[in-house]
Parts: C-alpha cells; structure tokens; sequence
C-alpha cells in the first residue's frame, strides 16, 4: 500500500482540479491518460508540420503537387490557431466518458452529473424572484420538473436557515462537488424556450426532461390484430393496454414541446410559434385555475369543518358502497391507513393463475 502511495498514487495528494480524479482517468504509473494522449498528438502534429515544412523547400515536391503543398499550409495554420485559441489553460481536455467509472471493476457503473451551484441559484432566483412556473423552469433549463421541485423547496429552507443563523455545511459541499461531475450555468446563455438571440448558445441540458416512467398497465405483453387499412395510433394502444390509460402524447411533462415543433413543421415561423405557444400556456394556466377552484368549491359543499381550539375538525359524509366490490377502492374510508394482505391466510391460492 504504501509503495502504491508513494508511487502512482502520489498524484492524488495534489488532486487536478476542476476534475473528478477517478482511478480509471489514470494509468498504472500514475499518469493522466487524457493528457498523454493529448502529447502523443500534439507530438504527432509536430513531426507533420516538420515533414510539410520540408516538402515546401524541396523543389521537386512543390512542383510535382503545389495543390497538396498549400492544403499543408493550410492545414498547420489551423492547427496553429487552434491551439493558440485553446491556450496554456485547457492543455488538458475534457472528461470523457471513460474517465467517470469510479470503480476500476465495475465498468458498466459511470458517475452521472449533478446540478452546479449556480444552476441551483438560478432555478431558485426564476421561480422566486421571477415568479415563472415550475414546467417553465424546466423547459428553459433542461431539468427535470421533479427536480427543479426539490431544489425550490431545499432552497426555501436554507434561505430559513440564513435568516435563523444556522451554520451551513458549505466546506462539505465543495469537497463532494470537487469529486463529482456537475452541470455548469452559463450566464450568457439563452433560455431554450426564450425568444432571444440565436446568436447565444443554448444551456447544457442536465437530463432528459420528457422521458416517461414506465407504467404498470404496459408492463404486459399484448397481441392486437389490427386491420392492413387501420391506422394505429397512439391512442389505440393506451386503450388496447387500459381503458383509462392515456397516450404517451398525453403524459409526456412537456407537450407544448411537441406543440412547438409541430407549429414550426407546418410553416410557421419562430416568432410566430413563441406567440401561439404564450397564448396556449396562458389558456392552460386558465384553465387549470379554474378547474382547481370548481375542486376547491366542491370540497366545501360536501365537508363540513368545526373550529377547535387547537385542530380544525373536518366531517365529510361517506357511503359504504364507495369502497368497492373487493373493499380496497381508495374512495373508500380507511383506504389511506392501508389494507392487510391475505397472502398469509390459509386456503388462499399463492401461485399465478393467469398470465398478463
């Protein structure tokens, strides 16, 4: 072990920084495997811009291709500027894929990136300070809805703690973002859904935010016979797995997405699809609200509420036939506190009857 410290592993004590410094981003001797293949390039470069050099002296050479000869310049002087325009500072390259597997047995396991500090100020500052909502957030930023949630709320607590002058574990924060890939914020970049200039580039996506989950109803097998002339849709296979399940267009996160790109496919232009899609979230918005105050209405009707001293009681009338044939409906009273299982019960069948 100690020869391993005092060997190859000596580069640990002074840790690259910027990096995630994973074993598998070294060799056996302790050496950087991206920069030694960064110098063995940069060597080969050399040798030739050497070899090109010398064929532009050699007469012979500049008569038998003077079309090959200026490509050669050419070629050196991109080379030249490319790596004027790199600088002494970004020498070494990039992590790649490779050098996140922080376990050397373990291939198949890559450390996947996390939210930067400043990408969580600046979820935090949109959603607070400017007021947009979370599926806004989202869409500009490339992060998840559910996680766009957590890092308001998380925010929302340690801006309590601020004011309540509780110590943060801040030192503890850098030494784990030291050590793991993040997701960096460019302040200069445009909002992926903003009319801004094309000129700026858009943010690093963090992950992909309209994937969805699998869902327990499609989880079977099925054969459906289907006519030659039918189109299929996909609505015809939400309702070929579950009467009440919805199509995959349906329960994406963001479908105004879609809707943008099917705007922009049909002819329309990029200003005129940001104004149709301002318009149709302002409908949504309204319409959600409107549906949440019918909720709202409807609850006050059927519930009635005694003030207490310390607790409001709420009394809501109820029906037996709510819990269903096999009493385990969740508009059933009691449904919340969870039903026992029968699995243990004597007499019952434990084994599958049916397939699907």
């Amino acid at each position: 072990m100690y020869s391993w410290l005092n060997g190859p592993g000596q580069v640990f004590h002074d840790p690259l920084p910027n990096s995630t410094n994973y074993l598998n981003a070294y060799d056996k001797a302790g050496r950087l495997i991206r920069a030694k293949d960064t110098d063995e390039k940069a060597k080969s470069n050399s040798e030739q811009d050497k070899v090109e050099a010398e064929n532009d002296g050699d007469p012979d050479a500049q008569e038998a291709s003077s079309e090959e000869a200026g490509a050669a310049r050419l070629r050196r002087e991109a080379r030249r500027q490319d790596q004027e325009s790199r600088g002494d500072e970004n020498k070494v390259p990039t992590e790649s894929m490779e050098d996140l597997r922080p376990f050397p047995q373990n291939a198949q396991f890559m450390s996947q990136p996390v939210l930067s500090v400043e990408l969580r100020d600046e979820i935090f500052r949109r959603v607070k300070g400017e007021g947009l909502d979370v599926r806004t957030v989202s869409a500009q930023l490339g992060v998840a809805i559910e996680r766009v949630g957590a890092v308001v709320r998380l925010k929302t607590v340690e801006e309590e703690w601020i004011k309540q002058g509780k110590k943060r574990a801040t030192p503890y924060q850098t030494a784990i973002l030291s050590m793991l890939p993040t997701t960096p914020f460019d302040p200069l970049s445009r909002s992926r859904t903003s009319d801004s200039s094309r000129s700026r580039p858009l943010p690093l996506a963090h992950e992909p935010i309209n994937d969805l989950p699998v869902h327990p109803a499609t989880r079977p097998q099925l054969f459906v016979p289907v006519s030659e002339s039918r189109v299929f849709t996909r609505d015809d296979a939400a309702a070929a797995f579950s009467a009440t399940l919805l199509p995959a267009h349906a329960r994406i996160p963001h479908p105004q997405l879609v809707l943008a790109e099917r705007y922009r496919a049909s002819g329309m232009t990029d200003p005129e699809v940001r104004v149709r899609m301002k318009e149709e979230e302002r409908e949504r918005e309204e319409r959600e609200r409107e549906k949440e105050e019918r909720r709202r209405e409807a609850e006050g009707r059927r519930m009635r509420v005694v003030q207490g001293r310390r607790w409001d009681f709420r009394f809501e009338d109820v029906r037996v036939e709510d819990v269903g044939r096999d009493g385990l409906s969740e508009r059933g009273v009691g449904w919340r506190y969870g039903a026992p299982h029968d699995d243990r019960k004597r007499g019952k069948v434990k084994i599958p009857t049916r397939v699907g």
